[in-house]
This record gives C-alpha cells, structure tokens and sequence, in this order.
C-alpha cells in the first residue's frame, strides 16, 4: 500500500501558493514603481524649482506631480504586509527599507520646495485635502511627513529677519478639524502639526523686530523630538484651537481660517460639518474683529443659504457675530442684493440686527446708505463707483425695506428714538426720490413709506399714521408739487399731536440746514418742514437764528427755494414780524406768482390760495406801506383764481378793509364753506400777536368766519374763542376792546345756539345747508392812517348793534 508524502503539496496547495506569491510579487513590484516613479517626480520638481519659470506656473505643475506621488503612496502596501513578503530576515529587512525609501523621498520633496519658499506651504494644505478623501491605512504616516516638514519650517524661520507665508490659515483650518478625528494618533500629529504652525505664524507677526533665536521666548514651547511633545491643549479642545488660532493668526490669514471653516458647513461629512461650526463660532465670537473681507463672507453665506445646503443656524450666527464687530461691512453687503429681498435676506436682516448693542450702529450705516438717490451710478457716500445704471441695483430701496424689519424690534427701541430725527428727515428725502422713479419702480416705490409709518409707529405716533391714513395721504405723492404739500402736511399732522421728539427733529433740522443738505430738492424739504414745525410751535417773536436762516434760503441761487421760503413766509406771517418790510413785501408777492405758476394744477392751487389767505387779509393793514400794497396784488391773484369778485375792492379808491373781508367771506359762505373752520383756527394764532394792527384785523376777520360758520365749530372751540377774546376785552387799545366787544357778543350768540334743544340745532345747521344769507357790516370798522403800535393812535369804532 503506497503511503502519500506528508511534504508532498497538493495541487490545490501549490495553486494557492503561486497565487500568493503572484501578489506578493505584484506588490513588491508597485513598491518599485512607486519608488522609481518618485526618484523621476524629485528629479522634475527639482529641476522646475531651480528654473526661471513664473512662480504661478511653477507652483501649477509642481503640485500637479506632488499629487501624483501622494497617489503612488495610497496604492502601497501596509509595511505588515511588506513584511510578510519576505523569506528571510535580510529580505525583509531590504523591503521595510525600501518602503521607508520611498516615504522619505516624498518628504524631501516637500521639504525642499519648503525650504526655497514658503508659499509651498499650500502643498501642505492640498494633502490634508486629499488625505480626507482617502481613508487609508497611510493616514497616520502622511500626518508625521507633514509635521516633519513643519518642524523644519519652523528651525528655517528661526533664522529668517521676515517670515511671509500666506497659506497658514487654510492649513490651520484642516489641521484644526483634525485635531478632533476620530482617531487618536492622528489627533495627536494634528495637535503637533498646529503647534508648529502657530510658531511659524507668531514669528511672522514679528517681522521687524529683534527676534531670540531660539523658541524659548514664544509662548509656544519645542521639545527636542516628537515622540516627547504632544501639546495637549489642542486635543479635542475646539475652544483653545479657536483662542490659539485668533491670537496668532494675522487678520489676513485669521480670515482664510474662517472662511475655509465656512466652507467646510456645506460638507456631506456630518462630523466634519459640526466639528467646522463648532471651531467657526468660537474663533468669531474671541477674534470677530480681526476677520477682514467681511462682505465676501457674508455674500459666500448668503449664496451657501440659497443652495440650502449648509447649516443654517450656524450661518444666521456668523451674521450675527460678524455685525457685533463690523456692522458697517456687514449691512452695506445686506443692502447690495436685488430688491425685493428674498426670504434667505430677510433671515439674514434678522440675524444681523439681533443684538441690541450694535443697534446705533447699524442705523447709522442704513441712514448712510439712504443719503443716496435710487438709481445714482456715482457713490457719493463711498466715493467711488458704486450704483450702475441697472435699475434693479438700488441699495436705498433696499435699506428702506430693511428699516421695516429693524425699527420694530424692542432691541432697536432705544437707537430709534435716538436716531428718530434722523431717520424721519431721511424718510421723506426716499419718499421723495421714490415718487420721482415710481413708473419704473413701480411697487418698489412704497418701502420708503412703509418704512416712514413704521418709524412713526414704533416711535409712539400711531395716532399720525392713523390721521394721514384717513386723509389717504401716502397715495397722494405721485408728483413734485403734491410731495412739498405732503411734507407740510405730515409736519403739521405731528404738531397737533404734540410730537414728544419736537426739540431734537427741530435740533436737527437746524443743523442739517446750516451744514447745507447734499441736494436741492433736500433743501426744499427741509425748508417746508422746518417751517412748518416752527409756524405750529413758536410764538411771536421767533429766534434769530432761524431768522438768519431764512435770510439766506432768500438769497439761495436756487430760485425754487428763494420762491418757496418767501411763500412760507407769507404763511408764518404771526411769528417773524421782525423781517424787514422789504423782505416780507417780496415774499407776499412771490406768493402771488407761485399761484400764478401753478394755475395749471387746477387740483391743487385753490387748496394752496385758501390755505394763504388769512395772512394776505391780515397784512392788508400793515404799517408798512409796501407789504400792504404786496398783499393787495397779491390777492388780486388769488381771488382771482378762486372766480371771486373781489379785486374790484382792492383798488385804492374802492379799498376797505372790512368790506373786503366781508367780500370774502360772503364768496366762502357760497363755495368754500369746509374751509370756514380752518381759516378761523389760522387767525387765532394773529390774535396773540403784539402787533396792533394785527389784533385789529383778526378780531374783524374772525368775527366774519364765526357769523358764517360759526355752526360748524363745536362747544369746545367756541368755549377757547370766547376765552381769547374775552383777554382782548382788557386790552390796553381801546379800538381792540371795542372790536372785540362785538366778537365776544357773535360767539355768545352761537354759544347760546348750542344750548338749544338737539332737534333744533340740527334743523338750524341743516337749514344753512340750503339756505344762504350773505353777511352785511358788523363793525363800520375805517383803518387809522398813519397807524403805529401804540395804543394812542386808535380811533373810535361804532358798535353796529343790528346782527
């Protein structure tokens, strides 16, 4: 019986050994080739390194190969596996040596690009890059070629008078992820890695100084070999990764750390996505205010949200963090995006305004964004090219629309009652320049009044909103002429309710209008609403500075607005008695002809005239000879306009000053009656005035409107009449308490009326509806010539008892 061999192999055995040693042979051979192929890449990059080849270039193709070498060094064997190779120890020992070979090549590669500059530094950056996506067993080892490679940066540096290496916060970046791998060892060469990093970062922030050289005087202290140094604090610790990193980092390199974190939240790796954040947020909310290029930031943010591919809250914080520190930067960028804002900007405004301590600043930044003029290709805030002639570019629309989301938060209440009259003047100038762009703005145009009530109703003044909502204001501002209307309007509106921000809107109002505002149609706002807010508040005599104002708007050599103050003169006429005759002669006829100018706005003109004529009246009996006969042409015109037969009264041969007024309340009687009630508020103020003549002729033209429409008023008005004239009665002029008897006794009289039964006050106020009875004489009332302000120049007025 034949016995089998126990040495002898069965062929299965013998073909799983020739197999065996077929990979073996295959893997020796992949060890040879990659290190043939390294020995020719070292060649070629030495040979390109020492060229005159232009540096861009150069680097170009030089990490071209160095990549190529990375990938001949994924593909080799583990060294267990090399050493499984061999049959003998001298064998094994030559392919453990090979294998060191080759990885030692690829160090001197890099370290000799290194060493004749330090931009290659990037190279660094891009393994890191590749090795995250490659999970191979080699990991490990390219970390220690890495941190060999900085080590040696770090003993040439020592040496250098200036270090300039502009790659270190990107590499930070990846080394800083690292530091929190999950795999220890790698955590541990990451940590070395950014120790030596932020040496050769802190010897580069001391360019110019007298440098030790040895390390020992750095915060960051060397060992004399790796094994011995791991620099613990940056393992795992992502809070003293970002305070280290802050610290050295320049402003340059800080802010390519954080946008290379940034990036890194659109990662698919989770981890790597947290671990980004986590850094990101640590690293602003220490060094915020050393990250420069913050608008590219926020764009990149802005674009990443759009993708909805990041994490959102994540971004929303860096706003948030970057506004702390640069509002300015922040909230120009925020602006600088196509109107309307899209949901992802509006997300962004909120982020951005969510800190109450940044609040003043971003809305200095919003107001000087709205000193420009939608449309405008030059920046005059920026001076520079900043609007072009794209339409759709228009960064005041944009702050406008803004203003909607941040006046209303309860941080921002503070800021926005301190910047209040900033922010209403600003206001009114958009709501100006969006009325004039409206047929291409189309309803892009109404931010900046949407802004305008919000503003007035997060500043208490709900009630204004409410007022020039009923009188369906804001849809009136289609035109130039109807907007200086609305200006006056909104100033008045706040002034019958008082506004508490009165002192400092007038505060600044004066002092935007001695700065000079930065176009005329600015300075004409601010000329109406000035004077208007000092017509409704300011007494006779009104300061000489604002005086001084007008002076110089009437010399303005822009003719709109010398026209226009000398109309507002006219209609301020109680409260700057102290302008020379001259000037208020001028302004009454500048008047005249802004009515004239204006006959072909049929809408609006006799709205303009009735709101005139109280003035005009009055100052017929000025003792200033000049401003009377200005008042006569001047109403010539206007009565004129309003179809009223009263210019034949106006002639001096005809000329009566009561019949004149009774003239003219007879045609307000027939057509104008609505405005009975106003015109009698708007002689009220003359009856305070210290002018005798002025007395004189209010008492008479109130006593008129009050026999004509004394039943539109209600008992409380007719109770402050009869208090106002009841003062006049103990005036030191006897002509005025004579006057003022007989317009004591027709307010009595409607007094008296109100009394009655209900039912027949309203037939007696439904009668005068229908029923028209002109007025005849009250006073027999004949002006004293050579009238002064005394009252010893009056002469004696028959009472006409018959009313």
């Amino acid at each position: 019986m034949l016995t089998r061999n126990p040495k002898t192999k069965s062929s299965l055995q013998i073909l799983q050994d020739s197999v065996k040693w077929h990979h073996m042979a295959h893997k020796v051979n992949s060890l040879l080739d990659a290190y043939s192929g390294l020995l020719s890449n070292e060649s070629m990059i030495l040979a390109v390194n020492s060229s005159f080849v232009d540096p861009l270039l150069q680097f170009e193709s030089q990490l071209k190969i160095i990549e190529s070498s990375f990938g001949m060094l994924v593909v080799m064997p583990s060294l267990d596996k090399v050493k499984e190779m061999g049959s003998s120890y001298e064998y094994i020992e030559d392919m453990e040596n090979l294998y060191h070979n080759i990885l030692n090549i690829y160090e001197n590669i890099l370290t000799s690009l290194v060493s004749k500059d330090l931009y290659k530094l990037q190279i660094l950056k891009e393994m890191l890059v590749w090795m995250s996506k490659d999970s191979s067993y080699l990991q490990e080892r390219i970390m220690v070629i890495i941190n060999k490679v900085l080590r040696f940066t770090v003993t040439k540096v020592r040496k250098y008078i200036s270090v300039d290496a502009p790659c270190l916060g990107l590499l930070a970046a990846e080394l800083s992820l690292l530091c929190s791998h999950e795999d220890p060892s790698i955590v541990k060469q990451a940590s070395l890695g950014m120790c030596h990093l932020l040496y050769i970062a802190r010897c580069q922030n001391d360019i110019g100084t007298n440098k030790p050289t040895n390390g020992k005087s750095h915060s960051l202290q060397f060992p004399s070999s790796d094994v011995e140094f791991l620099p613990k604090e940056f393992q795992q610790d992502e809070s003293k990764i970002a305070q280290r990193v802050g610290q050295t980092l320049l402003p340059p390199l800080l802010t390519d750390f954080v946008q290379s974190l940034l990036m890194k939240l659109s990662s698919p790796d989770d981890k790597i996505a947290s671990d980004a954040a986590s850094i990101l947020i640590f690293t602003l909310e220490f060094h915020a205010e050393k990250v420069t290029m913050v608008s590219k930031i926020v764009d990149a943010i802005y674009r990443q949200l759009c993708d909805n591919n990041c994490m959102k809250d994540v971004m929303l914080q860096v706003i948030t963090l970057l506004t702390c520190t640069s509002p300015k930067k922040v909230i120009f960028q925020l602006m600088d995006y196509p109107v309307p804002a899209d949901d992802t900007l509006i997300q962004m405004w909120k982020a951005a305004c969510s800190q109450a301590s940044v609040a003043p600043h971003v809305l200095k930044t919003i107001l000087l964004i709205l000193k420009g003029k939608p449309g405008e290709m030059e920046d005059t805030v920026t001076e520079g090219k900043r609007f072009s002639l794209d339409i759709t570019n228009l960064m005041p629309l944009a702050a406008c629309q803004a203003l909607c989301t941040f006046l209303p938060l309860g941080s921002y209440r503070k800021a926005v009652a301190q910047y209040f009259p900033q922010l209403l003047t600003t206001l009114m100038f958009q709501v100006f320049y969006n009325s004039e762009l409206k047929p291409i703005l189309k309803d892009r145009a109404l931010y900046a009044q949407d802004a305008l009530r919000v503003l007035l109703n997060c500043s208490g003044l709900q009630q204004v909103d409410i007022t020039l909502m009923k009188e369906n204001f804001w849809d009136q501002l289609s035109e130039d002429l109807c907007y200086y209307h609305g200006v006056c309007f909104i100033a008045k509106t706040l002034s019958e309710y008082n506004f508490p921000q009165f002192p400092e809107t007038l505060s600044y109002l004066y002092k935007l209008s001695v700065e000079g505002p930065r176009r005329s149609e600015d300075t004409v706002i601010v000329l109406i609403f000035l004077t208007e807010l000092l017509n409704n508040f300011f007494k006779d005599p009104l300061p000489e500075e604002f005086l001084v104002l007008f002076i110089n708007w009437i010399n303005d050599s822009n003719p709109v607005v010398s026209r226009l103050i000398l109309h507002r003169i006219v209609h301020m006429s109680p409260i700057i008695n102290k302008i020379n005759g001259g000037i208020r002669s001028m302004a009454i006829r500048h008047f005249g002809q802004l009515v004239r100018d204006m006959r072909q706005y049929t809408w609006m003109v006799n709205d303009v005239v009735l709101e005139g004529l109280v003035p005009l009246i009055l100052f017929l009996e000025d003792d200033d000879k000049r401003v009377a006969e200005a008042c006569k042409y001047t109403l010539k015109i206007c009565t004129s306009q309003l179809k009223w037969s009263t210019s034949r009264l106006l002639k001096d041969e005809n000329y009566s000053f009561e019949m004149v007024v009774l003239n003219i309340c007879n045609n307000l009687i027939i057509s104008h009656r609505n405005y009975i009630t106003d015109l009698t508020s708007d002689t009220l103020r003359f009856l305070w005035s210290p002018r005798t003549y002025l007395k004189r002729a209010s008492v008479i033209l109130i006593g008129y409107l009050a026999k004509s429409g004394g039943h539109l008023l209600l008992r409380d008005e007719i109770e402050v009449m009869l208090d106002v004239i009841e003062r006049l009665l103990r005036d030191e002029d006897p002509m005025i308490k004579q006057l003022a008897e007989i317009t004591y006794d027709i307010f009595k009289k409607k007094a008296h009326k109100l009394t009655s039964a209900p039912l027949k006050q309203n037939f007696q106020k439904l009668l005068k509806l229908f029923y028209i009875k002109k007025l005849k004489p009250l006073y027999n009332y004949n002006s004293p010539n050579g009238q002064i302000d005394s009252p010893t120049d009056s002469k004696d007025v028959k009472n006409d008892k018959a009313l």
